[in-house]
């Protein structure tokens, strides 16, 4: 079925600044078409190829075209190269533009990004989140653990990395960690507050299928057990094994999930932790009355 033939249809907007004109803009060209249902997300201060990798992840998966607007003439060349190798239809709204302006100014833009919006204290702390999640992608960097605000346990193709970027783009320091069957856990996952930990798990054949599709794409032999489907049945119900034994580590199932639903149940769940906590405090330091 072609994007036409659809009645629903899953663009993702990435930007190097705060994404709101190409959002806008595609808004506007999607106004044209009241008889289809569109669903936006946003991929804001997006200015590395790392990044763009982790959000191909998740577009192949869950989404069917992409709009952008970036300065950088080898990032954008990059979204060019991973939309054709991935297969992923995507459109260049300010490329275009910025090469009509050289050739009338004769002189190349400065290809700064987010100069249209002022920069700030949360802009900042974005950029921070954004680059202690890259930092502690996949596992790594596990001694500073407890400097995550969000940390995320799964086995492989849940979906781990793209969310954790999601979630860093939001502003949240975000650590994610491959669980791998019958080997331990690090041990520091225990010393930490236990209620920023969330676990990530996946219907069976919803995770076979994926393995399959990446083995297919990367032109690998299907081999050894990644993508047999009696393993990874077996691999997800030790998974999921796992995550009952550890009663306060919440579990989202993924499967056929868009990653701003599961981000936003985290970002839920956070919050009210958040308040629970503000409210144990304050009832604990409210002074006791004097005695008459």
């Amino acid at each position: 079925m072609t994007i036409e033939q659809k009645k629903n249809l899953k663009v993702v907007v990435i930007s190097d600044g705060t994404g709101e004109t190409a959002t806008e803009m595609t808004r506007a060209a999607v106004a044209q078409f009241p008889q289809k249902e569109i669903f936006f997300t946003r991929y804001k201060n997006v200015r590395t190829k790392e990044h763009l990798e982790a959000i191909f992840q998740e577009v192949v998966l869950h989404h069917d075209m992409i709009v952008y607007t970036i300065v950088s003439a080898e990032l954008r060349l990059y979204v060019q190269e991973l939309s054709k190798t991935q297969k992923v239809r995507s459109v260049d709204l300010l490329g275009p533009l910025l090469q009509s302006f050289s050739n009338v100014f004769e002189m190349e833009p400065d290809n700064q990004p987010g100069l249209l919006h002022a920069v700030n204290d949360e802009y900042f702390r974005k950029v921070a989140a954004v680059e202690f999640t890259l930092n502690h992608d996949d596992g790594r960097n596990i001694k500073t653990l407890e400097e995550a605000d969000v940390i995320l346990l799964g086995i492989s193709r849940t979906s781990k990395t793209p969310l954790s970027i999601y979630l860093s783009l939001e502003g949240l320091k975000v650590v994610n960690v491959p669980i791998i069957m019958n080997m331990p856990l690090p041990e520091k996952i225990f010393d930490i507050n236990q209620r920023k930990i969330f676990g990530l798990t996946i219907d069976p054949e919803a995770l076979h299928e994926i393995r399959k599709n990446r083995l297919s794409r990367l032109g690998a032999v299907k081999d050894g057990d990644y993508a047999d489907m009696n393993k990874v049945v077996e691999e997800i119900e030790w998974a999921n094994s796992l995550f009952s034994e550890n009663k306060r580590w919440p579990i989202f199932n993924v499967t056929g999930k868009a990653l701003e639903e599961t981000a936003a149940e985290i970002k839920k769940l956070l919050s009210m932790r958040k308040e629970n906590r503000f409210k144990h405090k304050k009832r604990f330091e409210t002074k006791p009355k004097k005695k008459s």
